[in-house]
């Protein structure tokens, strides 16, 4: 999802600190203090940024304030919710580096090929020309292997306290339940689901066929569809009580690749490396 957007100042939430030669403005869903990222297509984002070595500063916003911040950079939605209306989501990055009009995209997965496309680096290259049709499809399929496994780590999301109840109620809406209490499930109920993820880790682990060189799908070479799958496992670090248990699957697989990710978790904010990510 892409448009043109008159280079002037939306204003949001909050803001961090960055120099004077940053473009690119990164929208995030905000968690509650401390701030930091915590959904898992906002993470693909902020891997491929700190990946590229791109100069950013994230523009947090409110979990209640993005459907308007996402109508008012004028992005269109790019998902449906299950009564088939419009799902306003982030990210969203706005990059002025042209000079002229500014570049908004609202897609993680076009946010990685513009990367590419206007930062260009041989040695950093997100989604290569001839992978890109893969890379998609892996995508996709690892939305498909987490997606419907979200009952996890819904009641765990890192709310703002001043609009808690409003995103919960939220929430509870989207998913037809009469209020929050239903994502709140029993610890046997949890460890339930669990076991149905399980098989699914197992699937994708037979993915990763050269453990013996690295902890990367291309053994010691990092790729994008790294960073789609370390995404959703710093989301359930972030969001689930049992996250030492899904890093441990499959022989330890899923800690190895989220640690050899760890240098790309540092917040743009804070480039000396003295906030970073768990």
């Amino acid at each position: 999802t892409r448009t043109r957007k008159d280079n002037k100042a939306i204003n949001t939430t909050m803001s961090s600190n960055t120099t004077n030669t940053t473009t690119i403005t990164f929208y995030d869903i905000a968690s509650g203090p401390p701030v930091r990222c915590f959904a898992p297509n906002p993470w693909k984002t902020r891997y491929a940024l700190n990946f590229k070595g791109v100069n950013y500063k994230t523009e947090w916003v409110d979990l209640s304030q993005v459907s308007k911040v996402r109508k008012t950079l004028g992005v269109a939605a790019n998902r449906k919710l299950p009564d088939g209306s419009d799902f306003y989501t982030l990210p969203i990055i706005r990059d002025v580096s042209s000079g002229g009009e500014a570049e908004v995209i609202g897609d993680s997965f076009e946010i990685a090929q513009y990367l590419d496309r206007i930062y260009p680096n041989s040695e950093r290259t997100l989604i290569p020309a001839k992978n890109e049709g893969l890379l998609k499809a892996f995508n996709i399929y690892v939305d498909g292997v987490f997606t419907p496994f979200a009952m996890l780590f819904v009641s765990g999301i890192p709310f703002n306290p001043e609009t808690a109840e409003q995103c919960k109620a939220e929430f509870a809406r989207r998913a037809n339940f009469a209020s929050f209490d239903q994502f709140i499930l029993t610890v046997e109920k949890r460890q339930e689901i669990i076991n149905q993820l399980t098989p699914k880790l197992d699937e994708l682990a037979k993915s990763y066929i050269k453990r013996d060189k690295g902890p990367f799908l291309e053994g010691d070479q990092i790729s994008y569809a790294d960073l789609i799958v370390g995404a959703w496992l710093q989301t359930f670090v972030d969001c689930l009580v049992e996250w030492p248990q899904i890093l441990e699957a499959n022989g330890g697989l899923w800690k190895d690749l989220h640690n050899a990710l760890a240098p790309y978790r540092v917040s743009d904010y804070n480039k000396n490396n003295q906030r970073i990510q768990k």
